[in-house]
């Protein structure tokens, strides 16, 4: 037999100024987000009226509409002959490799609460607690659906906003840096449920996001810090006393 028959054949490398997908899978993905957005606004400003809401109202529904947009991602690639390793990086091929991710997630979250804080300080942010105790889990029950929706958190919005959209801006505008502004400020506004100022704060998380996707050229470390951090902020809500 001859040798080169089993020799495998090397991936070819990952281009991030090449599109991943159609313009109009594009567009009219941003335009969906803008809409449901502004439905998220309505209903949450409508749960804070209430004096004990349904949040698996909101919990269940948010999971199954990130995972549709995740789906819908998939579809795009597929028919523009990517796959998920073009906006979201190599697979762990080691041990090594998954401790180091966890280490940059560690040091990573660290570093944005400080820098948030500052944020947050400065352009006086308060209404952040507010909306974040609206949201928080209050039984056993939602905490456990809270740390599912915050495991989807961390999966689907970093593959929505640092794997596809950040993608497709830094190969629209040949810019890794305007690329990452441009999708840290449309995951800002996604999250104006929780204010004008606290777009601001999430928008600067989204750019730092943004900047740790374009370092490592992955998304594992972003997903780990993503899912910890929105975990671990509603179960101190439900379990520390106020």
């Amino acid at each position: 037999m001859d040798d080169a028959a089993v020799v495998p054949v090397p991936e070819s490398p990952i281009n991030r100024y090449e599109t991943v997908a159609s313009t109009v899978h594009t567009v009219f993905l941003v335009i969906v987000l803008a809409a449901v957005c502004a439905l998220g606004y309505v209903s949450v400003h409508r749960q804070a009226v209430v004096r004990n809401p349904n949040r698996m109202l909101f919990y269940l529904p948010t999971m199954a509409w990130e995972w549709i947009v995740v789906g819908y991602i998939y579809w795009g690639l597929r028919r523009h002959g990517k796959s998920f390793q073009n906006i979201a990086g190599k697979k762990w091929t080691s041990a090594s490799e998954f401790f180091l991710d966890i280490g940059i997630a560690f040091a990573f979250w660290i570093g944005a609460i400080i820098i948030l804080s500052i944020v947050s300080h400065l352009v006086h942010a308060t209404g952040m607690a507010e909306a974040a105790r609206l949201l928080a889990p209050q039984s056993w029950l939602e905490s456990i659906v809270w740390v599912a929706l915050a495991a989807t958190a961390g999966i689907c919005e970093e593959t929505i906003f640092r794997g596809y959209l950040q993608r497709q801006f830094v190969a629209w505008t040949g810019s890794a840096p305007i690329g990452v502004v441009l999708s840290a400020a449309l995951f800002g506004l996604g999250h104006v449920y929780q204010g004008a100022k606290a777009t601001i704060v999430i928008g600067v998380y989204g750019l730092m996001f943004g900047i740790l996707a374009e370092v490592r050229q992955n998304l594992r470390p972003g997903i780990i810090t993503h899912a910890w951090h929105d975990a671990i902020t509603g179960l101190i809500i439900r379990f520390l006393p106020k």
